[in-house]
Formats: structure tokens, C-alpha cells, sequence
């Protein structure tokens, strides 16, 4: 039998302790055998071979090959450049690898939030002498003492307790104060248990004594770290399309770089010239700014979501929402204001509204005692915010007494002379105050309970027997309210003798009415679900509260339409089987209710079985195994507890459900920002891959030196491809269904345009500048030109200008993949405008400055070239112009 349904006896006894608590000799022993009370962290990767993985996987490995060869070279051959090659890759490769490592640290923050909820002293009796040591040399059986204030150190039973009353919110989630007392338990539920206190949760109120019976990883606190620890966490889409992306490129890259150092063997190339060549070619095909601009367009689009209430922890979450096919969300606050009004009462037989002020004061004076129940039952305290009075407590308290006061302003608060605290056993909350003719008892509690506990009903100005006629319309009130999605509580008073101390206190009580409660739902709430219908993302209630206010709100904000809208409650869902889960969450519509934390994660791990991606919403400690475990956490900014911001991916700052909106169609807007870039980043490396081709099979000087490659893809084209990495949302993104799990960031029509169609007008461009200047030089086919003569000098220099220019009309091209340049236009993003600015400016300091001469190895060249590649990027304009107009005529035939 666990430890909560014995007597306090057997309690101690099933411990091997006593009242007394344990010898000092015993406490070390049991601390040898159990370790100490502390939130360990689970074996997994050491933190070395985490950092280290990040600077070895594949499109690291490519780098750093393409890095040493370029050292190896420059050591065979210097004064060729290498060195500068190389050390550029290698600052790439630290970068992009330090900022990924930093993402690895977020369940070393989750531990140190869980390690926080702990308290580091604790005073425990040893050998019938209480002292005091650190939490973490608690052991089973030891006996502590604790008071108000005080952070429960270890799973305890409590074997004394006087006025105790404990928040359970970073275990349950449930932020109102429980009462606890040391009588045995009614059932096994440790979360439940009413004599039991937990690790981690608090004390509001009262004195107790407890006996240990867990302790570190044994707790209910450590049970969760572990789940946060073991989940499983959800790998980023972008990550996966990423590593794919650099597995197709590098292997590319690589083979293309071998077959022609194998051809310039076979055609009898001197072995350290070939071997720079093929270097060269790795370097012309790998995208070295990939990794650093992607990081930066991700952390810009970060900056922009905050501006939406949407902070982003973790960057590759900012894609991941925009692939999210399923958001499970809370209520409470997320989709309603968790500003709890009164908006109907029932009163005598009378179902009313109380929306004004004026009508409660008229009903005040045939139903005094209702709203002196409401006035005085509760656990508010006033405080003094921005020199205004303020309560501080439960929203649905909050509004009560509001409406109490209001009905009742000149009315005088009496002493409290006893309470019986609220639990959820109980379900009722009793006090005693002295009232004009002597102490009453006033209670307040769910209808059902506090029915059963009365004789009488308070009906206008009169008290009638509580006849089943009174109780049928009763029933039928509260039965009325809860269909329209109100919380319903219950009133009813009792005059007490003298003697009421020595009396039973909640029995034969006076039924005083009901009164309904509204959270209302956010404003902005059924329009953000219309949005997420449109978008083709589900969005499942998964919430705590009861079946029918869940249904309830659900109709209201349209998040249910239909009238059969199934709705599972926490029991039915405990008796399905994995199957059926996944069955069930086949329905169109489907409210989850009254679930608990391992339902909610079942719930995650269901849908993400289904193939979806998942969002979920979170915002106490138990919450943090759902959210780690999501594709996208989502944790509540103004009411979540540290440890579900640490475990989540991303944190709304106002706790609004629209704001999840928001994020998705920002993180739609980065997939479709990253094939812009990737597409413009592509679409150069035809022209920097083209002179090595034209090198090695028709003996062509080589028109781009790897080092002028590199001032390309590091420097020229980076704030301009970092521009299309922030391009806003476009219209319609919202009004198409999310992307297929199997699409591909890198797919065969951006490969297609990039390199066989923008790539080879680039390439033409570019090798034309090149023989533009060798011609106007005298350079005949077959002659032979030093690497420092001036026209070779002037014609790479050409060459490098006629990428330049094209790649500034390709940025304005690859703003959209099928809409023309003229809906697109010309400017709205800043980032590219300075772009445009910064290519002209370095271009020119590399052409014209002797610095830019020596770093990149150019010459100054005339304006004829300018005006030679011009016309190049006019009609490279014109023919991307035709190919969206036939692909947008396909589109519409196709619709």
C-alpha cells in the first residue's frame, strides 16, 4: 500500500523511522545508499563530444578538407593565395560551429531551473534535536520541519500539519493553494494526495512536520527532469534539409573537383598547378557563406517575431513553426484573457444577468447574504501597484469579490474568525465571520457539493425548505450556465451559536444562489483560427478544465464547428490504447479535457507518430517533457514557470494564441526566404566554376582565381543574400496548406534555375568579359599569360565585375520564384538596398584601389567593360521575366 493511504503510524514505520526522526549514524548511511537529494543530470553525450560534432559533420568535413589542401598548396606553391583561402574557411567553420554548440546548452539550463525549485537548507530533526542542513543531505525517513514560505525539499508525508496549505504550480501546473493535512488518503494519486507535499512546490500557509519518503531523482520533481532529460526531441526540419542539402553539395563538389584534377593529369598538367585547379573547383562549388548568412537571416527573422510578441529560443525553430501542421494549445490564458468576470447569476428562481453595477446593488437587498459570501470567501491580498490598490490572487476570486464589492460598496469587512480551507477533495472553501446578529458560516464551492450539504434555500427575503423542486430548477440553472461555457460556483450560509466550535460546521446550510463566471476569449482569437484554417493547420484544445466549458469556449472562438465535436476527457483517454489515440485524432474536430501532463505528452508523441509537425503550448513545470518533445515548445511568457521557457523553443511574450500565428507566418516566410537565397547564392557558382572547366578542356587561361571566388561568396554577395533571408511574409502565405514533409529546400527546380538557368546566363556574362579584355589586350588563343601580367590581370578583373553586376540584377529576380519584378518591385527591404550599395563599393575598392589590387590580385580596368556587361544583365532580366510569366500561366491552368 503506498505511503499516503496508511495511518501517520504506518507511515513513519514503512520508512524505518520514528517521530524523532533517524540517528545521525543512520541518516549517513541511507545518504551512502540513496546519494543525495539533488536533480542529477542523466548520462548522455559528454559536452566535449558535443562540441566537437559540431565542427565534424559533412558540410564541416568539406571545409576543412578544402581548407588543408588550400594550406598544402600554398606550402607547394607560395604566393598563389591559399593561405588566405584557407584561413577564410576556417573562420566559416568556428563560427557557424560556436553559435550551433550554444543551442546544446538548453537542458543544462532546464536542469539548473528544475535545481532551483529546491531550497538549499532545510531544518530536520536528528535524534530528537532539530538542525539544520543542506537539502541535498536529506535522506528517506528523515523528519523536517517546515512553515510557511518554505520550498518543500523532498517528496514528503505529512505527519503533523496545522493550517498547511501548499502551490503546487511547478509540479501540477495548478497555481491555486492547496490545503493539506496528515489524515490518510482516499487514493494512490500522489499528485492528489492530500498529505502528501512535493519537491519543489511551496508552502502558503501553516506549520507541518513530514516524514521523507523520496528524495533527488525518486521525487515526482525528478521524474520530470528525467523526462525532459530522456524525451525525445524532435529534430529540426531545417536542420534535416540542411545536412541533406550539404550532403548533396559537398559530395558534388568534391567529385567534381577530382575528375578534373584527373584531367588535367591525363592532359599532362604539372601535379601542384592541377592540384591548385581542382581546390579551386571545390572552393568555386561549395557555398562557403551558406552556414553564416542562413544564421544571420535566422536571427533577423528572431528580431522581427519579438516585435510580434514571438521570442524565439532556439533558431531553427523559426522554420520549424513555419512547417507546423497541428498546434495543441491551452485555454486558460492562452486562448481566453484569464480575466474571469461574473456574467450571470441565479438568484431565487431567477436566471439573471449582472452586467450592471446598478442591477446587483437592487439584487444586494433581497440577497444579502449571497454576495457577503462572495465578499468574504477568499484568499485575495491587497497590495499597492503604482500607488493604486490592487488584489493579488486567483482570477475567479478576483472576480467575485469585484462583484460582491460593487453590490455591496459601503459594507464592512468583519475579522475572520475560522476558515476551512479550499482542496480538491473537498471542493468548497468555508469561513466564519462575525456578523450583525453573530458569527455566520459563509461557503462557497462546485454546485453539486454544496447541494448536497443543504436544507434550506434563500428565496427573496424568506428561507423555504430546499425541496427537490427548488433543487431540479437549481440543477437546470447550473446545467444552463455551463452549456454557455461558464464556471459555475455555488453560495450558501449558515448562523451559528455560541458553541459553534464544538459543532459540525458544513451541514444544514442555507442555499444562497449560483453565480457564473466568464473567461472571456481573446478578441483576436477566431480570427487567428480562421487564419490557421486557411493555412491547413489543426488546432486541438488539449486543456485541464472541464469537458463541457471547454466544448463550450471551443464553439464560441469557432475552434469547434460541428455539433458532434468529440470531446475526450483525461479517463476516457487513459483507457485507449495507442491505436485508438491515433484514431481518434483522425476526427476533424476533438477537444482534449481534463488531461494531465503524461496525457498531454502522449497526446504530442500521437501526432507526431501521424506525421505531423506539432506545436504545443505549455506553461508549468510538468508541462516541460510535452514541450521538449514537440517539434515546437511553446511556453507562456507572462504565466509559465522558468523551467518551460528553459525546455521550450520558443516563448510568447504576451501569452496570446494569436501571436502563435503570427510566428507561423513569419517562419513560413523563412523557407521561402531561404531557397531565395540559396537560389542566389547557387546561381554564382556556374561563373566561378566555369573558368576551371574552360581551364582544364580548351586551354583557357583561368579566368577567376579561388581568392576572387572567395571575395564573391564572402563578401560581394553576403548582405545582399542576407536581404533575401528577411524578406516579409508574401500575401498569400497564409492561405496555403503547410509544405509537404517530404518537399525539399534543395529540389530539383531551384537546382534547375539556379545552375542551368541563371548560373549559365551569369556564365556567359562573365566568360565574355573575360575575352572582352583579352581581345582588346591582343591575347590569341593558346598564348600563354603570366599570373601578374596586366591584361590577364585586367581580364579576371572583368570577369569578377561581370558576376558582380549580374548578381545585383539577380537579386531583384530571386525575390520570387514565379511573381514578375514589377509586383515584386524594386525596393520595400532595406537590407537588400544597402546590399546593392555595398557590392558597388567593394567591386570598386577591389578594381580600383591598389590594396583591393594586391589582397584579391586585380587591375583596374576601363569603363568599356562596364558598358560591355550591362546589356547581359538586361536580358538576363528579360528571360527569368518570360520564364515566371509561363510558370504563373501553368499555375493557373492548373488551379
Amino acid at each position: 500500500m503506498k505511503i499516503q493511504r496508511l495511518s501517520i503510524a504506518e507511515a513513519i514505520a514503512s520508512v524505518n523511522s520514528t517521530t524523532r526522526g533517524l540517528s545521525a549514524t543512520e541518516a549517513e548511511r541511507r545518504l551512502r545508499e540513496f546519494g543525495a537529494n539533488r536533480v542529477e543530470r542523466v548520462a548522455g553525450e559528454p559536452l566535449l563530444l558535443r562540441f566537437v560534432k559540431e565542427f565534424t559533420h559533412f558540410f564541416a568535413l568539406i571545409l576543412w578538407l578544402a581548407a588543408a589542401l588550400a594550406l598544402i598548396a600554398e606550402w607547394s606553391s607560395p604566393g598563389q593565395g591559399m593561405a588566405k583561402i584557407a584561413l577564410a574557411i576556417v573562420a566559416v567553420i568556428i563560427i557557424s560551429g560556436l553559435f550551433s554548440f550554444w543551442q546544446e546548452f538548453r537542458v543544462e539550463r532546464t536542469l539548473a531551473a528544475l535545481k532551483r525549485l529546491l531550497p538549499h537548507d532545510v531544518e530536520v530533526m536528528r535524534g530528537d534535536v532539530v538542525i539544520r542542513i543542506s537539502a541535498e543531505q536529506l535522506v528517506p525517513g528523515d523528519v523536517v520541519l517546515l512553515q510557511q514560505g518554505d520550498n518543500v525539499p523532498a517528496d514528503c508525508r505529512l505527519i503533523e500539519a496545522f493550517g498547511v496549505r501548499v502551490n503546487n504550480a511547478t509540479v501540477t501546473g495548478e497555481a491555486a493553494p492547496q490545503a493539506r493535512d496528515a489524515e490518510p488518503a482516499i487514493h494512490d494519486d500522489a499528485l492528489r494526495s492530500t498529505n502528501l507535499v512535493l519537491a519543489g512546490t511551496s508552502m502558503v500557509s501553516g506549520q507541518a512536520r513530514a516524514v521523507v519518503f523520496a528524495t533527488g531523482m525518486r521525487t515526482e520533481l525528478g521524474r520530470i527532469a528525467h523526462l525532459v532529460q530522456s524525451g525525445t526531441e524532435a529534430e529540426s526540419p531545417l536542420r534535416r534539409e540542411l545536412a541533406r542539402l550539404s550532403r548533396v553539395i559537398g559530395v558534388v563538389s568534391v567529385v567534381i573537383g577530382v575528375v578534373f584534377f584527373a584531367i588535367g593529369r591525363a592532359i599532362g598538367v604539372p601535379f601542384w598547378q592541377d592540384f591548385i585547379f581542382a581546390i579551386g573547383i571545390i572552393v568555386a562549388m561549395v557555398p562557403e557563406g551558406l552556414l553564416p548568412t542562413l544564421t544571420l537571416a535566422l536571427v533577423l527573422a528572431t528580431q522581427r517575431m519579438a516585435k510580434r510578441n514571438v521570442l524565439i529560443r532556439y533558431l531553427p525553430a523559426v522554420e520549424t513553426l513555419g512547417s507546423t501542421t497541428v498546434i495543441c494549445t491551452d485555454k486558460t490564458g492562452t486562448l481566453t484573457q484569464n480575466r474571469m468576470a461574473v456574467k450571470e447569476l441565479f438568484l431565487g428562481r431567477v436566471l439573471d444577468s449582472t452586467a450592471a453595477a446598478q442591477r446587483r446593488s437592487e439584487l444586494a437587498e433581497r440577497f444579502r447574504p449571497f454576495f457577503l459570501a462572495g465578499m468574504l470567501c477568499h484568499d485575495l491580498r491587497e497590495t499597492k501597484v503604482r500607488d493604486e490598490n490592487a488584489l493579488l490572487g486567483e482570477p475567479m476570486e478576483i472576480a467575485l469579490f469585484v462583484m460582491a464589492r460593487e453590490a455591496l460598496p459601503s459594507a464592512q469587512r468583519t475579522p475572520r474568525l475560522h476558515e476551512i480551507p479550499f482542496d480538491a477533495e473537498r471542493m468548497r472553501l468555508s469561513v466564519v465571520h462575525e456578523a450583525g446578529g453573530g458569527p455566520t458560516l459563509y461557503c462557497k464551492g462546485a454546485p453539486e457539493v454544496l447541494m448536497s450539504r443543504c436544507s434550506r434555500m434563500l428565496l427573496e427575503d424568506e428561507v423555504r425548505p430546499f425541496d427537490e423542486k427548488l433543487r431540479g430548477q437549481v440543477q437546470d440553472a447550473h446545467e444552463a450556465m455551463a452549456e454557455r461555457g461558464l464556471r459555475v460556483i455555488a453560495f450558501a450560509y449558515r448562523p451559528l451559536s455560541a458553541d459553534w466550535r464544538n459543532m459540525e460546521l458544513e451541514r444544514e446550510l442555507v442555499f444562497a444562489g449560483l453565480a457564473g463566471l466568464e473567461d472571456p476569449p481573446r478578441a483576436e482569437v477566431p480570427e487567428a483560427i480562421r487564419r490557421c484554417r486557411e493555412a491547413g493547420i489543426r488546432v486541438i484544445m488539449v486543456t485541464g478544465d472541464h469537458p463541457r466549458t471547454a466544448a463550450a469556449i471551443a464553439r464560441e472562438i469557432d475552434l469547434a464547428r460541428s455539433d458532434d465535436c468529440p470531446v475526450i476527457a483525461g479517463e476516457a483517454l487513459r483507457s485507449l490504447s495507442d491505436t485508438q489515440l491515433q484514431l481518434a485524432l483522425d476526427a476533424p474536430e476533438v477537444i482534449f479535457a481534463r488531461v494531465s501532463p503524461e496525457q498531454k505528452l502522449r497526446i504530442v508523441e500521437a501526432l507526431k507518430q501521424k506525421g505531423h509537425v506539432v506545436a504545443v503550448t505549455g506553461d508549468g513545470v510538468n508541462d516541460a517533457p510535452a514541450l521538449k518533445s514537440a517539434h515546437i515548445g511553446v511556453a507562456m511568457g507572462i504565466a509559465g514557470s522558468d523551467v518551460a521557457k528553459e525546455s521550450s523553443d520558443m516563448v510568447l511574450l504576451d501569452d496570446n494564441f494569436a501571436s502563435i500565428v503570427s510566428g507561423i507566418e513569419e517562419g513560413r516566410a523563412v523557407f521561402e526566404n531561404i531557397r531565395k537565397f540559396l537560389t542566389y547564392i547557387l546561381a554564382h557558382n556556374v561563373p566561378e566554376l566555369l573558368p576551371y572547366l574552360a581551364f582544364s578542356l580548351f586551354n583557357i587561361p583561368l579566368a577567376l582565381t579561388p581568392i576572387q571566388i572567395l571575395s564573391v561568396d564572402m563578401g560581394t554577395d553576403s548582405l545582399t543574400a542576407l536581404g533575401l533571408g528577411v524578406e516579409r511574409p508574401a500575401p498569400r502565405v497564409m492561405q496555403r496548406p503547410p509544405r509537404r514533409r517530404e518537399e525539399r529546400l534543395f529540389d530539383w527546380p531551384l537546382a534547375l534555375r539556379a545552375y542551368l538557368f541563371l548560373g549559365l546566363i551569369e556564365g556567359a556574362a562573365a566568360m565574355a568579359a573575360f575575352f572582352f579584355v583579352l581581345h582588346r589586350g591582343g591575347w590569341a588563343y593558346g598564348q600563354l599569360l603570366a599570373a601578374d601580367d596586366a591584361v590577364y590581370l585586367q581580364a579576371t578583373t572583368a570577369c569578377l565585375i561581370a558576376i558582380v553586376v549580374m548578381q545585383i540584377a539577380n537579386v531583384f529576380l530571386c525575390r520570387s520564384a514565379s511573381r514578375s519584378i514589377v509586383s515584386t518591385g524594386l525596393g520595400g527591404n532595406a537590407w537588400i538596398a544597402w546590399g546593392v550599395a555595398l557590392e558597388i563599393a567593394l567591386i570598386l575598392l577591389i578594381a580600383y584601389t591598389p590594396p583591393g589590387n594586391l589582397l584579391v590580385g586585380t587591375a583596374p580596368v576601363s569603363g568599356n567593360v562596364w558598358v560591355f556587361v550591362l546589356p547581359f544583365a538586361g536580358g538576363m532580366l528579360v528571360l527569368e521575366e518570360l520564364r515566371k510569366w509561363i510558370v504563373r500561366r501553368r499555375q493557373r491552368s492548373l488551379a
